[in-house]
């Protein structure tokens, strides 16, 4: 059985918006407040590891239940509960060395575009979503979320409800058996690159003009809000017109991601359906958008996200994919006599002075094959499936 998700946007009056908000307001104080306890916690083990134990959710989690302020006892429990779970949890990936890009946990901020919070006691009754209520709630002002789309299980464990753009989503687990898709014995290989990526088929162009036209108007809402704050300071946030704006704004973005998640789900679909064996570069994008050339290129092509879909979806049907190392030259390999390029001969995104090539064309300096840039890389790849 494999676990999916699947998250759907809910229909919620204007009774359960406030008690929503509500539980998303006491998650994130859950949050920052086992976070600042964890942290006095280990300060005073450090200084005294003999008389002051090192924090762990257990103590951080009885510490904060100890002193339960009278208002805490309105809400959930639950909510207090899986916030300092996720918090131990999120320690122990931050000091695991197999995930070096995990940061260290941070406080939460009631201006972050996405609030929410976690309940492990809802259930699905008649096809909509029953959270347990808080005990100072009567049953008459609470009520049961419906979805804009039918839900694919009869029932939850562990529920996320999150708030994004004055929307109203939640994240439903549940278990499906898929089975591996049936063998064409095919190989390909992708390149990734800034705008779009290669393979042997092809080309995706994963910023359309569509998307264009949606980054443009962003940018332009962006600057309006910039100049509200300027010009009025920290009173622009009160006014009608900056509410207006920036509503547009996080429409528009909502828009774009959308639209690139549906382009990746449909390109990753096809690789799985028509390939065994699939080849990617296993790429260091932190470290190359940290260089600040195309940074901004690079985020929205969405490098990481690709490698993500693709990956549990091999998992999910049964394919291979195949990473190729990092310091893997498939850009300054010949794929036909196999000359990598060194020095002032490599491909730069100028191209090469010396040798006066443009940036998307590869020319072999040793066998004088010649090919589109990407195209070698692509071809590059594929000679690593055995």
């Amino acid at each position: 059985m494999t676990i999916k998700t699947q998250v759907v946007k809910l229909k919620v009056n204007k009774t359960m918006q406030k008690h929503l908000d509500a539980l998303c307001d006491y998650r994130r104080y859950c949050w920052n407040k086992g976070l600042e306890t964890w942290q006095l916690m280990y300060e005073a083990h450090t200084l005294n590891k003999k008389d002051n134990s090192s924090p762990n959710e257990r103590r951080v989690r009885n510490e904060l239940v100890a002193n339960k302020a009278d208002w805490q006892y309105d809400l959930s429990a639950r909510c207090l509960q899986l916030a300092i779970k996720d918090l131990a949890n999120a320690w122990k990936n931050f000091f695991d060395k197999a995930q070096p890009d995990w940061g260290i946990p941070s406080f939460k901020s009631k201006k972050a575009p996405r609030q929410g919070f976690k309940t492990d006691r809802a259930k699905i009754i008649n096809g909509k979503l029953r959270l347990d209520r808080p005990r100072s709630i009567s049953k008459e002002d609470w009520f049961d979320l419906k979805s804009y789309e039918a839900l694919k299980m009869s029932e939850v464990k562990v529920v996320s409800i999150f708030k994004e753009k004055d929307s109203y989503y939640a994240a439903l687990p549940y278990e499906e058996e898929i089975s591996s898709k049936a063998k064409t014995y095919q190989k390909t290989a992708v390149d990734v690159n800034v705008g779009h990526f290669n393979y042997t088929e092809g080309q995706i162009n994963v910023l359309p003009a569509k998307l264009q036209k949606l980054y443009k108007r962003i940018k332009h809402y962006q600057r309006m809000l910039a100049r509200k704050r300027k010009v009025n300071g920290k009173s622009a946030i009160k006014s009608n017109n900056y509410f207006a704006v920036r509503i547009k704004l996080q429409r528009d973005y909502r828009k774009t991601t959308n639209i690139q998640n549906d382009l990746l789900q449909q390109f990753t679909t096809k690789l799985v359906d028509n390939y065994d064996q699939i080849v990617i570069e296993d790429l260091a994008v932190k470290q190359m958008m940290m260089t600040h050339v195309a940074s901004k290129g690079m985020q929205r092509s969405l490098f990481s996200r690709f490698r993500q879909i693709l990956t549990y979806k091999c998992d999910w049907y049964g394919k291979e994919l195949i990473l190729a190392d990092k310091t893997y030259p498939s850009t300054q390999r010949c794929a036909k006599c196999g000359y990598v390029k060194t020095g002032n001969e490599k491909i730069t995104l100028q191209g090469n002075k010396k040798h006066g090539t443009k940036h998307n064309e590869y020319i072999c300096y040793e066998c004088g094959y010649s090919n589109d840039r990407d195209e070698n890389a692509v071809l590059n790849l594929l000679a690593l499936v055995k």
